[in-house]
């Protein structure tokens, strides 16, 4: 009889713990579905505005190459070159190349503020030189990540919910404004370009700086 009792004792127990760890579990499913859901949303606007990011990189090149042909300067070094996908666009301007892309968003992340919060977000990086020679024979997504920063110019972080502001950071400065989502293609576009042909190379002397800012 005693028996039992004791194995009644230890179903109970081993109920109750059944239930603290589905207590938890939910919790914690909550969370992450929660993250999974922004992090859907924001990759959706994350490609409605790179795409349109695109196309604003299409005009001004278009408009480069009649400024430059009416000064008298080929304009075959001028061109946009996006991936199948439109996850990657290299651009080159004469000799001045770069790159803009969304290959950085395999998992949700959040943009951590200063006042403590954390704003889930994709991101769209702009970066010096070609995309695809920079992340070339790279192991990892982790090894690429780190090639890309150290090549990065600004970085476009898009929200989930596509009625707000993204954050536009500049690295070299380390300013960041809001710009909504509708004129984020066209100002960041504008930006990046401003700051990589509005500046100019240093003749090499074993300096650290290599380019005007």
């Amino acid at each position: 009889m005693l028996n039992n009792f004791e194995s009644f004792d230890n179903s109970e127990t081993a109920t109750k713990k059944d239930i603290v760890i589905q207590e938890r579990v939910d919790l914690v499913s909550s969370h992450m579905y929660k993250q999974f859901l922004d992090y859907q949303n924001a990759t959706v606007n994350t490609n409605d505005i790179f795409s349109r990011m695109i196309d604003c990189l299409e005009l001004v090149s278009d408009n480069l190459k009649q400024s430059f042909s009416s000064r008298g300067i080929t304009t075959q070094n001028i061109y946009v070159d996006a991936d199948t996908l439109k996850s990657v666009a290299v651009v080159n301007i004469l000799w001045h190349k770069m790159s803009f892309t969304t290959r950085c968003n395999f998992q949700p992340q959040a943009l951590y503020r200063d006042d403590g919060r954390h704003i889930f977000s994709n991101r769209i990086i702009a970066i010096r030189g070609n995309y695809n020679d920079i992340i070339k024979d790279s192991k990892d997504r982790k090894e690429e990540m780190v090639r890309l920063l150290e090549n990065e110019i600004a970085s476009l972080y898009v929200p989930a919910d596509s009625s707000s502001k993204c954050i536009f950071k500049i690295k070299h400065s380390g300013q960041e404004f809001p710009v909504n989502q509708i004129d984020a293609p066209r100002d960041v576009v504008l930006k990046v370009i401003e700051t990589v042909c509005g500046g100019g190379l240093y003749h090499q002397d074993g300096s650290v700086k290599t380019f005007i800012v």
